[in-house]
C-alpha cells in the first residue's frame, strides 16, 4: 500500500483488464481514460493493463498494457491469472461486456477470475433485464467472483438486484468518467471544421445499424426546412466488427438515403477514429447532439455522457441511460424510430435560444461529478476497501488432492530446496519464486537456522545429502560474523561478502546461541563439536547485557541444548538462570488474565517465549514458571485459532496490539513453527497428548487447512511459501520460511523417535 499527500492508503499496484488502445470501441476507449486518470491521481501506485484482442496479431499497445489476451483461446486467460498473480497485483478491475470475452456468452474470462488470488472489482457495461440462460448463468458466476460490481446508472443496480439477486452491498454506482472540458460557445471552433455560421447537430461513436442514424437523415428535410443553415455530422468509423463482416454497406446506404430526401449537402460524414483532443473540438462546435439509438436496454453510452459534460443540449430516444442523465430537463426524449418527433424537438431548440442555452448549463453542471479525476477517485477508494476487506474475508481456493494426502500424514523430508539456496559462503537470504536472490546477500538470523535443520536432518536420516558439510558451512559464516572485540555477532552480509552493519540485532545474537547450542548438542564429529563449543562460550559473555525478551528465549534454548551436553557448566547455569528470572519477571509485570503475554503487542516467533518459560521452569524445577508457560501458550493458540479449527497466525500487517484484534494477514511460517515447537516441548513436560494434537494442527497449516485451503509446501524440493496473504500464498521462497517448515516436519517427525532412531526417508528425498 502507498500514502499519497495524506489521502487514503491506495493499492500499490493495480491491473485493468478489457478493450484498450489504439482498438477502437467504446471500452478501449473507457480502459484507457480510466488508466491515465487512476495513474495520475494515485502517485505512487502503479496501474497497467491486461488487453483482449479481436484478432491474432494484436495492436501496437502502449507500454501500459503489459499483457494481451486473444479473446478467442481459453488458454490464454488462464496464463493471464498466472501472469497477475505472479506480479502481485493488488487489485484487478474488469471491463465486463459478453462481447468483447470468447468462449458461450463471454464465459473465458470466468476462467482467467477463477484463477486470480487478488480482490476482483468488475464494472459492468452491459446490463440486460432479459438475459437468456447462458447470459444469466455467466453474470452469476460472475458476481461470484467479483469483490464488488461497478455500475454507471441506478436502472443497472436495480436491474442486477431485482433480476439477478445481487445482494445491495456488492454493487457499487460509479458514474462514467468524462474529460474535463470547459463550458465554450460552439462558434469557437467551427471555422475549422469548415462550419463557420451554421447550426451543427453532431452525432459520434462508432456506427452501427442500431445507432438509427438513418431516422435523424428522415428528420433532417423538417429541420432544413426551418433552418437551412443546419447541418448533421456523424463523427466514427464502421465499427470493425460491422465492417468485417458488411463492409460499408451501411454507410452508403444512409449517403443514398440524404440523396434521395435532397438533404446530402447537409449530411457530414467523418470516417474515422478520432483522438480525446480532436473528439473534444466536434463537441466543442455542435449546437445540439443527438443519439437516435434503436435499443432501448443500453445501460451506458460514453458518448452521451461526453456530450452532457462538455454541456451540449441533447435530444435522444429513450434507451434507459438516456432516461437518466438528461432527467430534470437535462434534454430532451423523443419516441424511438420517430423521426418527426426528432425534428420536431431539434427545430424547437434551434428556435429557442435561452432554452437551449438553459439545458446546456443543466447538463454541464450536472456532469461535473463525472470528470475522469472525480471518477478515478470513486474507484480508488473502492479498491481501497476492497483490498481492506481480503484481509480480513480472504478468497478460499480448492485444496488439491495432494495437499489432501499430505496433511493426512506428515509428509517425507525433502533438501532440494535448501542447497538450492546455500552457496560456499552460507545459505542466502531469499528467493525470488524458487530462484536465490543473491542481491540480498545472507544473515546470521538465517545461518543459524539452516545450522540447526542441518544437524536435525543428519541425526534424522545420515543417509541423506552430506548434512555434515552443509552444517560446517553454516557454522563457518557464525564464525565469520562474530567480533571478537565486542563479543557480538554481525547479521547482514552482501553478496560482495562485505558486512553491511558493525553490530547485528540481539535476536540474531540469540538465534546464534541457539544454534551453537543444538550444535554443541548434536554435532556429529568432534571438530564441529570443538568449533561450536569454543564459538558458544565465546558468544555467552554479551547475553547479561541484552535487552530483547526474544533474544532472552532463543538464548534459552541455545543454553538448555548446551547444558544438555555440558551441564556442570556453572557460568552456562548463571546466564540461563539469569535470562529465565528476567523473561518471567517480565510476564509477572505484564500478564493479566486476559492477556497472558509479557509484553503490550504480540509480534513474531511468539511461540519461542512460553517455549523458553518452559524449558526453563523444567530446568530450575520452578513450576511457576512451567504454568506461565502453558497458560501463555494456551492463550496463543486460542488467539490464532480460527472457528472452524484450523490455525491462522498473527499476521505482520499490525499484529496483535493490546485491546485490539490480531492483524489476519500476513501471515508468517516462522510463527507456525515456533507454535510447534513449543508445543512439542509442553508435551514434553505434561505429557498430555493434546499438545501433540496442537502441534499437529500447526503443522498442517503449512499444508493447506488455512485460511486460503491452499498448501504452503513445493512437496517436490521442501521449498516454502514465504507467507500467507489475503490473497493467497507469497510464492516466493526465501530460507526462513524453508527452514521454519523443515524444522517444523524435523521436529513432529522426531516426536516418535529415540535419539537413535532414524526417520523413514523416501529416496525422492535425497539428492
Amino acid at each position: 500500500m502507498t500514502q499519497k499527500n495524506g489521502n487514503p492508503t491506495y493499492p500499490s499496484s493495480i491491473a485493468l483488464v478489457g478493450n484498450h488502445l489504439p482498438r477502437r470501441c467504446g471500452i478501449a476507449t473507457f480502459t484507457s481514460d480510466l488508466l491515465e486518470a487512476l495513474s495520475t491521481l494515485s502517485d505512487g501506485t502503479e496501474c497497467w493493463a491486461v488487453a483482449m484482442n479481436d484478432m491474432r496479431r494484436g495492436y501496437p499497445y502502449p507500454p501500459q498494457v503489459r499483457f494481451d489476451i486473444h479473446d478467442g483461446d481459453p488458454r490464454e486467460y488462464r496464463l493471464a491469472a498466472d501472469f497477475l498473480n505472479m506480479q502481485s497485483v493488488d487489485v484487478v478491475c474488469v471491463q465486463h461486456e459478453f462481447g468483447i470475452f470468447g468462449g458461450h456468452h463471454g464465459a473465458y474470462i470466468l476462467q482467467l477470475l477463477r484463477n486470480l488470488r487478488t480482490p476482483v472489482v468488475t464494472t459492468l457495461h452491459t446490463v440486460l433485464d432479459n438475459p437468456g440462460p447462458g447470459e444469466r448463468a455467466v453474470l452469476a458466476e460472475l458476481t461470484r467472483l467479483s469483490d464488488r460490481l461497478v455500475v454507471m446508472s441506478l436502472k443497472a443496480g436495480k436491474i442486477l438486484m431485482e433480476v439477478y439477486g445481487v445482494p445491495r452491498g456488492k454493487i457499487v454506482l460509479i458514474p462514467h468518467g468524462i474529460p474535463d472540458i470547459p463550458f465554450m460557445d460552439p462558434s469557437f471552433y467551427k471555422d475549422q471544421f469548415g462550419v463557420e455560421g451554421r447550426k451543427v447537430i453532431l452525432t459520434l461513436g462508432l456506427l452501427s445499424p442500431n445507432k438509427g442514424i438513418e431516422y435523424m437523415i428522415e428528420a433532417l428535410p423538417q429541420i432544413v426546412a426551418r433552418h437551412p443553415e443546419a447541418v448533421y455530422i456523424v463523427l466514427g468509423a464502421t465499427h470493425p466488427h460491422v465492417k468485417r463482416a458488411q463492409g460499408e454497406s451501411y454507410r452508403q446506404g444512409l449517403q443514398l438515403r440524404a440523396e434521395e430526401s435532397g438533404v446530402a449537402a447537409h449530411l457530414m460524414f467523418h470516417d474515422r477514429f478520432v483522438e480525446l483532443r480532436e473528439l473534444c473540438e466536434f463537441l466543442g462546435c455542435a449546437d445540439i447532439y443527438v443519439t437516435p439509438y434503436l435499443n432501448r436496454e443500453q445501460i451506458v453510452s460514453g458518448t452521451l455522457a461526453y456530450a452532457l459534460g462538455s454541456g451540449k443540449a441533447t435530444v435522444s430516444t429513450p434507451y434507459w441511460y438516456a432516461v437518466e442523465m438528461l432527467a430534470e430537463d437535462r434534454g430532451k426524449l423523443v419516441p424511438f424510430r420517430d423521426s418527426g418527433s426528432l425534428a420536431g424537438q431539434i427545430v424547437a431548440l434551434l428556435d429557442d435560444e435561452v432554452e437551449r442555452a438553459a439545458i446546456r448549463k443543466r447538463a454541464y453542471t450536472y456532469c461535473r461529478r463525472m470528470i475522469w479525476k472525480e471518477v478515478a477517485r470513486q474507484y480508488l477508494e473502492l479498491f481501497r476497501e476492497v483490498r481492506a476487506e481480503r484481509s480480513v474475508r480472504p478468497k478460499v481456493t480448492l485444496q488439491t488432492r495432494e495437499a489432501e494426502a499430505a496433511a493426512s500424514d506428515p509428509p517425507p523430508v525433502h533438501w532440494k530446496h535448501l542447497i538450492r539456496l546455500s552457496d560456499d559462503v552460507g545459505i542466502l537470504q531469499h528467493a525470488t519464486f524458487a530462484v536465490p536472490a543473491r542481491h540480498h546477500g545472507y544473515c546470521t538470523d538465517d545461518n543459524a537456522r539452516a545450522l540447526i535443520a542441518a544437524l536435525m536432518s543428519h541425526r534424522q536420516a545420515p543417509e541423506g545429502p552430506d548434512f555434515v558439510e552443509l552444517a560446517c558451512r553454516y557454522l563457518s559464516f557464525l564464525l565469520h560474523a562474530f567480533r571478537e572485540d565486542t563479543g557480538r555477532f554481525r547479521n547482514f552480509l552482501g553478496y560482495d561478502r562485505r558486512w553491511r552493519e558493525t553490530c547485528g540485532s540481539e535476536d540474531s545474537h540469540g538465534r546464534a546461541v541457539w544454534a551453537l547450542g543444538i550444535a554443541v548438542e548434536l554435532a556429529p564429529s568432534e571438530s564441529v563439536d570443538g568449533m561450536a563449543l569454543d564459538l558458544f562460550q565465546r558468544a555467552l559473555r554479551a547475553l547479561p547485557a541484552l535487552r530483547s525478551p526474544r533474544a532472552w528465549a532463543f538464548s534459552l534454548l541455545g543454553l538448555r541444548a548446551y547444558l544438555r551436553r555440558f551441564g556442570g557448566d556453572t557460568r552456562a547455569r548463571g546466564v540461563r538462570d539469569l535470562l529465565a528470572r528476567r523473561l518471567f519477571g517480565l510476564y509477572l509485570h505484564s500478564a493479566a488474565p486476559s492477556w497472558p503475554w509479557i509484553e503490550d503487542v504480540a509480534t513474531y516467533a511468539n511461540g519461542t517465549i512460553p517455549q523458553a518459560l518452559l524449558l526453563s521452569g523444567a530446568g530450575l524445577g520452578r513450576s511457576d514458571m512451567i504454568e506461565a508457560g502453558l497458560r501463555s501458550l494456551e492463550w496463543l493458540l486460542r488467539m490464532q485459532s480460527d472457528p472452524r479449527g484450523h490455525l491462522v497466525p498473527i499476521g505482520n500487517a499490525g499484529w496483535f496490539p493490546r485491546g485490539g484484534r490480531p492483524a489476519r494477514f500476513d501471515q508468517q511460517p516462522i510463527e507456525a513453527q515456533s507454535l510447534i515447537e513449543a508445543c512439542l516441548e509442553a508435551y514434553g513436560i505434561t505429557r498430555d497428548e493434546r499438545w501433540i494434537l496442537e502441534a499437529r494442527r500447526c503443522l498442517d497449516w503449512f499444508l493447506g487447512r488455512n485460511d486460503l485451503n491452499v498448501s504452503l509446501v513445493d512437496f517436490r524440493t521442501g521449498g516454502c511459501c514465504d507467507g500467507l496473504t489475503p490473497d493467497g500464498p507469497n510464492r516466493n521462497r526465501g530460507a526462513e520460511s524453508t527452514l521454519a517448515w523443515l524444522l517444523s516436519l524435523l521436529h513432529v517427525r522426531a516426536l516418535g523417535a529415540s535419539a537413535t532412531e532414524t526417520v523413514p526417508v523416501e529416496t525422492a528425498a535425497a539428492i
